[in-house]
């Protein structure tokens, strides 16, 4: 999953950078919220980090383009801003949730899984379930019915999390670059592949369909 995190304090900025990308998502960072409010319009986010004291454009009115655009990306605010009436604002303005600073690495996280999950129209449960499969996002292994846990690299994990919020759902590998993959990252479609086989080794060949000319389908495993 993508995140974009709009955050001007370089050294919480950069140790929010190594949490989410340890959790297995791709992580734009901005500071200014001018460049925020167009690369969110701009480019496919599965989810926001957005603070409000920000320079160039305050955080609630980037938030306020977003929304009047149409967006409906989920929006977490990040900020040392306390008061319950600037919350309230906040929510207002079409923020999904709101963590004040400081915070603990474990709760962000946590908040970060439940609106992706909500997003996709899933429980907020310990184990993300789809598809036959249980994945624990923690230890990144995915467990097939009674079966031992399966442990996953950080690549197929990141990609198997993207199939099972999406179960059943046709996913190109232009889709999935784009959700995988932070702005730098170069987008080579054949790592897609690989990746692809290496999830098929291990939960079954019949786990993932392919359809030619649109993509793949997770469809999980009896």
């Amino acid at each position: 999953m993508r995140l974009l995190l709009v955050e001007d304090n370089v050294a919480l900025a950069d140790s929010l950078n190594t949490v989410l990308k340890r959790a297995g998502y791709a992580v734009d960072w901005r500071t200014d919220g001018r460049d925020a409010a167009l690369l969110g319009e701009q480019e496919p986010y599965d989810l926001a980090i957005l603070d409000l004291g920000l320079p160039g454009l305050d955080g609630l009115e980037v938030l306020r383009r977003w929304r009047a655009a149409g967006s409906t990306l989920p929006v977490l605010i990040l900020t040392a801003r306390s008061r319950w009436t600037e919350r309230v604002e906040g929510l207002q303005a079409g923020a999904d949730d709101y963590l004040t600073k400081p915070f603990h690495n474990e709760e962000l996280l946590l908040r970060v899984q439940a609106l992706l999950r909500r997003a996709h129209g899933r429980e907020p449960q310990a184990l993300l379930s789809a598809a036959g499969l249980r994945l624990d996002e923690a230890h990144q292994q995915v467990t097939l019915g009674t079966a031992e846990p399966i442990s996953l690299s950080a690549s197929e994990f990141k990609l198997l999390r993207y199939f099972m919020l999406n179960p059943g759902k046709v996913l190109s590998k232009t889709r999935m670059a784009e959700h995988l993959y932070d702005y730098e990252d170069e987008r080579d479609s054949n790592v897609i592949e690989v990746l692809i086989n290496h999830l098929r080794r291990k939960l079954g060949r019949e786990a993932i369909e392919t359809r030619r000319g649109q993509g793949y389908v997770l469809v999980g495993v009896a």
